[in-house]
């Protein structure tokens, strides 16, 4: 016990002075292990925040949210959701049929979506209009910061209120205290303001629910538009309920009531959150694949750098390695030299670039809003295989030390 540690540090003396004479190439040869590590550990852990991002905006979009919208709906790459032209078909009994025929459904809401300019004095805005009923807020976890929401009364009145969003009371009101009770205009159609919702931020549709106003469903169809058609219908699922099943059910119910054929496509779109959800994660399977690749070819590179200039160090030590030889040192101890050399190296690339990659993912995490996510099993994977790489880059030249003859050394350093 007593002699193994002098001979850990004598060891790791030789190996810090064997690479301290080659800096230059030590450093090029660490710099594609710290290449690896760094795309190895950045790419991994920034996916990771997106997934957590993409979870939280689901939960935004309501619990077990499952929603049938009119005209068509399209994906971007990212998986935002982008509406396409509504169709005039869908009307609110389509709503009713959905939540009480859709075995499925435990509650619904319907709505009706469009842009419009809202006043107050002098002071105007673009709000999102949301015309819908009192059980959005259950539907879509979300409930008024002050005042109230929508009620049945409102709908049944068509009472000419509404509720803002937090974004729309601050730019109207400076403070969203003030907007109660106060009188709003759409155009020319004055609305009392009831209540204020929550702070809600952008859910996965890209949607920012601050920048919503809120107005009966009813109010809006025969004061404000004189329409008979809705932009669809949002829904909660039962707990465990089957979501394909679900989705089967309203499609079926949606074609027999808009007396579709089976040869025509469909004027509706049925969809959940975890629709959006699935192509924000198999956009983020790509950029996961390509940072696996980089950080791949990173580490092959940086591995051929630590050989090579492990096999230069073998054969500029060729005399120091018969000395050790003939004074006793087994070939193992050579062969662990070496390898405590390389792996040094390669490890010493592998922390630092991993202490980068931590660094640079904390300011893409603050800049992006991501969740903070840190996964010690993938800092110990980027560490554990950066000093893997070395010791495979190191075996060869390890071996060829050991293979040194003292006497083959001596007369070529004779002659």
């Amino acid at each position: 016990m007593h002699t193994t540690f002098p001979h850990m540090f004598g060891g790791l003396k030789i190996a810090l002075q064997a690479l301290g004479t080659h800096k230059l190439r030590t450093a090029l040869a660490m710099l594609g292990v710290f290449l690896g590590a760094l795309a190895l550990t950045g790419v991994m852990h920034v996916s990771k925040a997106m997934v957590a991002k993409a979870e939280q905006e689901t939960a935004k979009l309501g619990p077990n949210l499952f929603a049938a919208i009119s005209g068509k709906v399209r994906f971007s790459r990212g998986g935002s959701v982008r509406f396409g032209s509504e169709n005039t078909s869908f009307t609110l009994e389509d709503a009713r049929a959905l939540v009480y025929g859709v075995p499925q459904v435990r509650s619904g809401v319907p709505f009706i979506r469009t842009t419009m300019p809202v006043r107050y004095q002098r002071t105007t805005t673009t709000s999102q209009l949301v015309a819908t009923g009192p059980e959005y807020p259950e539907v879509r976890a979300m409930k008024p910061a002050m005042g109230r929401f929508i009620t049945h009364e409102d709908v049944e009145d068509r009472a000419k209120v509404c509720v803002l969003g937090k974004t729309i009371a601050e730019k109207l009101f400076g403070k969203p205290e003030l907007a109660l009770g106060a009188t709003v205009f759409f155009y020319r159609a004055g609305m009392e303001v009831v209540g204020v919702m929550e702070e809600k931020g952008s859910d996965l549709s890209g949607t920012d629910q601050d920048e919503q106003v809120f107005v009966p469903v009813t109010t809006y169809m025969r004061r404000m538009s004189n329409q008979d058609y809705i932009s669809g219908v949002y829904m909660t699922l039962h707990d465990g309920a089957d979501t394909e099943a679900a989705k089967a059910a309203a499609s079926a119910l949606l074609r027999h009531r808009h007396n579709i054929t089976d040869a025509a496509d469909d004027d509706f779109a049925v969809l959940t959150a975890s629709d959006t959800a699935t192509l924000q994660t198999q956009a983020l399977d790509l950029v996961w694949t390509l940072g696996v690749m980089s950080s791949g070819i990173s580490f092959m590179v940086g591995t051929l750098g630590i050989l090579s200039i492990m096999i230069l160090l073998v054969r500029s030590r060729r005399l120091e390695i018969g000395i050790r030889r003939a004074v006793g040192a087994r070939r193992q101890s050579i062969v662990l030299q070496f390898l405590l050399e390389a792996g040094l190296m390669s490890g010493t690339g592998g922390i630092l670039g991993v202490c980068g990659a931590l660094l640079c993912v904390t300011v893409v995490y603050r800049v992006g809003d991501f969740p903070y996510v840190y996964d010690p099993l993938l800092i110990a994977l980027s560490c554990g295989a950066s000093i893997l790489f070395g010791l495979i880059a190191g075996a060869y030249p390890a071996w060829k030390a050991s293979r040194v003859e003292v006497l083959d050394v001596l007369r070529s350093h004779d002659s």
